[in-house]
């Protein structure tokens, strides 16, 4: 996942386009900045907050958004390999104007505070790369536990709707062991160019996907699948002899990193595809 030389190949080919410089995106993201994404149609009136999240391990920093009245289903999103920062907060902040209570993690809070990269996505993968590395199935599982039960406790989420949860790159394969670590609560997964959640080990993030009870929307990069051919094939068998609904689709055009709008790989067409299909999927798993 987050394989350093395939995501610099596809910052070069990015650049090459002329779009921009790294240094451009450095100085960008440096600032705070990020790609606006589109606007929500009829959005809801949002409620935002730095909070700290408890875990067996320490203390987490996250952003939490939610619609300022009423309930909504509680959903956690995973970042990419480059962390908690402000592109992650501005796609948690539109998720909630559709209509959701959103918990953005900082998936590396046990060595670092957000932001952890210091130039967001244009940060080389050679700076983070160990924070990713120092997460393992273990701390998967627990901070799956104690996130899902933060949100279960916050006022503004509702109860008696299933919970979601998405992850980009190196988030795909802990969404879908938070599937397995809460399956009573976890009705929807969404993975965006997730990286290995097909692997040859006993614990894959996919076989332990398939012991939960929600619906998945599983959106390959191409790049990702020239790499990979097989693990498609993998995926929609395994969760067919599950008898558990997945969506899983290789998007022809994408680079492994088009979602996120701090990405120098961002496709805003494609983006926009997958969370359309996101939001259908939550529409009707967490309703």
């Amino acid at each position: 996942m987050c394989d350093q030389d395939h995501f610099e190949d596809d910052r070069a080919q990015f650049e090459a386009l002329g779009l921009v410089t790294r240094k451009q995106f450095g100085m960008m993201l440096g600032a705070g900045m990020a790609m606006m994404l589109p606007q929500v149609a009829n959005a809801a009136a949002v409620t935002e907050s730095e909070v700290t999240v408890t875990t067996p391990d320490g203390s987490a920093d996250c952003y939490f958004v939610h619609p300022a009245s009423g309930t909504a289903p509680g959903v956690l999103l995973w970042p990419d390999i480059f962390g908690l920062r402000p592109a992650m907060r501005q796609m948690g902040k539109r998720l909630a104007e559709s209509g959701y209570s959103v918990l953005v993690v900082n998936p590396f809070y046990r060595v670092k505070k957000a932001p952890t990269a210091e130039n967001g996505a244009a940060t080389p993968i050679a700076q983070v790369a160990p924070l990713m590395q120092a997460l393992n199935e273990t701390t998967h599982m627990t901070d799956a536990k104690a996130f899902v039960a933060w949100l279960d406790q916050q006022p503004s989420v509702a109860k008696n709707k299933k919970i979601g949860t998405q992850g980009y790159c190196m988030g795909g394969p802990i969404a879908f062991r938070t599937a397995a670590a809460v399956p009573d609560r976890v009705g929807a997964v969404g993975s965006f160019h997730g990286g290995g959640l097909v692997t040859k080990a006993a614990n894959s993030p996919h076989l332990q996907a398939a012991k939960s009870k929600a619906q998945f929307l599983i959106a390959i990069a191409a790049n990702d699948d020239a790499r990979a051919p097989d693990d498609k094939t993998v995926l929609k068998e395994t969760f067919e002899k599950a008898n558990l609904p997945a969506e899983i689709e290789v998007y022809t055009g994408a680079a492994h990193g088009w979602c996120p709008p701090d990405s120098t790989v961002y496709n805003e067409a494609l983006a926009e595809k997958a969370w359309s299909r996101l939001l259908v999927l939550y529409g009707k798993a967490l309703a």
